[in-house]
């Protein structure tokens, strides 16, 4: 029986589809699995896989069509099997204003009640009553609300074990693996690579082999078709001089061996493919030579028309500059998407102050070099500051504390987090007990934290349970800088570069080595005078570090 392709949605903010490319033709066979086309999100170009199997037997958009989500871009079923009747179905009704807004508020109302009750006709259509176990997008960490499938381990109809592994997700602070916990086939998978999903939404469904799934599927459906039907109509009838445009210059250069990445690029810059030499294997073009290629420049009018003319005037000809105005966009990862929510809602919900105080690193200076002379593991300025933070909390619990709305938490333990850069953003890892390790302990510690972050192999276990943060970007050179506190800690300390400056000892003016140190406060739970406090004692156990080994 024929089944229609639809538009799928490709990313939560994705309203239509790009048809870039066709892999497959009218009447060619489609396996589930096979690359069908490549689709141009609002985010990137990425592959679009069947699912389903059979001939092809329809293609609505041309390539550089676009097409909006949930509409019909295809048609599989058996050679010369009649589908119009599915294409009928599908069209939208816009044949009278009245009929527009009556298919509106069904849309409307179907949609209600589909958020609140299950079709009646499937009420009875459980995942026991079919046998099948459906797998949903699990919770990995505290603060993920959707994960990106890395990649799918197995395929629809592969035999799974319950201890399997059956894709990689990418979360908000690392890429974990996701089990199966059932025995049998794998009967559907709903999303691709590269695909988020919500927590807790499907996204596959393992149980005994040929088990039909769609009753069960169809309860998580909408009835939304006709919108989408008159978007595509809209979309069509706003954008058709663009478009005609568009599918030129696709025409112009599809035959150029390009990554899809690139042909976007190169699409939303207004490039032409073919005057660009590409640098991979067969000289297909990669997003790196796109993003480096410089047109050439046409050459500019004439300013003045003659020597003669200009003097008799008496203006002055200014050099025309050509400009090329370019820019590059790229999708947003998961974990910046977590780093905006989360630092938006400490700044806009606790509010800060700052306070800044500098220190007389001479005596850590020295006696970092004698302690690296002897450990085990070589001590930075990074780890000193840790140990000396987690020990003046120990006698400033205030400062130690988090806001917990009609109570604040003072922690009696020091679970220090450590801000560390990595390709797509920060993570926070936790020396968890910091004040009862040695400095080569915390040493050993953060450097397996910063290994483990640049692999993307930071468990929740690793990033959960701070109760204080420490900030160091003196390492970049930075003098002095203030931080937004990782909540639900209730401070955090930005650490600044170590600087050779003029200093006041013995009423002389001598060289000096000071590192500025700025506390953020979240002044719901920390006073001014208590976050002073807690600076004073910090202070002196960073200008006489011995403290920190008594």
């Amino acid at each position: 029986m024929a089944e229609v392709v639809r538009m799928p949605k490709m990313s939560d903010t994705m309203t239509e589809g790009v048809i870039a490319k066709w892999h497959k033709q009218v009447g060619d066979k489609v396996n589930s699995g096979d690359l069908v086309a490549e689709i141009e999100t609002d985010k990137a170009t990425m592959d679009f896989e069947s699912y389903q199997e059979g001939t092809l037997l329809y293609i609505g958009p041309k390539e550089g069509e676009a097409v909006a989500i949930d509409a019909v871009i295809a048609v599989l079923g058996e050679p010369g099997e009649d589908f119009q009747a599915l294409l009928s179905a599908d069209a939208p009704k816009t044949s009278a204003t009245e009929k527009e807004n009556e298919t509106k508020e069904e849309v409307s109302t179907s949609s209600e009640d589909a958020s609140t009750t299950k079709p009646t006709a499937d009420a009875s259509v459980t995942a026991e009553s079919l046998g099948v176990t459906v797998i949903t997008m699990p919770l990995l960490s505290d603060t993920m609300t959707e994960g990106v499938i890395a990649q799918w381990n197995f395929k629809v109809g592969d035999t799974i074990k319950s201890d399997d592994a059956i894709a990689d997700v990418e979360t908000d602070k690392a890429t974990m693996e996701v089990t199966a916990y059932a025995d049998g086939t794998l009967l559907y998978v709903g999303l691709e690579a590269g695909q988020a999903a919500k927590v807790n939404d499907i996204i596959a469904i393992v149980g005994p082999a040929g088990t039909d799934v769609t009753p069960l599927l169809n309860q998580k459906s909408t009835a939304a078709q006709p919108v989408a039907a008159e978007s595509k109509q809209e979309s069509k009838t706003e954008t058709a001089a663009p478009v005609a445009t568009e599918s030129a210059t696709v025409a112009d250069d599809a035959r150029v061996k390009a990554s899809p990445l690139a042909r976007k690029i190169a699409k939303d810059k207004g490039i032409n493919l073919n005057d660009i030499k590409g640098s991979a294997d067969g000289g297909r073009i990669v997003k790196k030579d796109v993003e480096s290629f410089v047109p050439t420049a046409k050459a500019a009018p004439a300013q003045a028309s003659s020597p003669a003319a200009a003097t008799e005037t008496k203006t002055i000809s200014l050099p025309t500059y050509v400009g090329e105005e370019k820019y590059t966009e790229v999708a947003v990862s998961q974990m910046r998407k977590t780093i905006a929510r989360r630092l938006g809602e400490s700044l806009f919900t606790a509010p800060h102050f700052y306070l800044t105080v500098s220190i007389d690193m001479e005596n850590a200076m020295i006696a970092r070099t004698q302690i690296n002379e002897v450990a085990p593991v070589k001590v930075s300025f990074n780890d000193i500051v840790v140990k000396a933070v987690a020990v003046a909390l120990k006698k400033h619990p205030a400062v130690n504390s988090s806001w917990k709305g009609d109570k604040i938490r003072f922690n009696e333990h020091t679970n220090i987090g450590v801000a560390m850069a990595v390709e797509d953003g920060l993570l926070v890892p936790v020396v968890r007990f910091a004040d009862g390790k040695s400095l080569s302990h915390i040493s050993a510690e953060v450097k397996d934290f910063a290994q483990k972050a640049k692999a993307k192999k930071l468990t929740p276990a690793d990033w959960e349970g701070s109760t204080f943060t420490v900030s160091n970007l003196g390492m970049f050179g930075i003098d002095e800088f203030t931080s937004i506190i990782n909540s639900p800690d209730g401070a955090i300390l930005s650490v600044g570069a170590i600087q050779q400056v003029p200093v006041v000892k013995n009423g002389a003016v001598v060289p000096g080595n000071v590192m500025k140190l700025s506390l953020g406060c979240d002044h719901r739970v920390v006073d001014g005078a208590t976050g002073a406090q807690f600076l004073q004692t910090l202070k002196a156990l960073l200008e006489n570090p011995v403290r920190l080994l008594a």
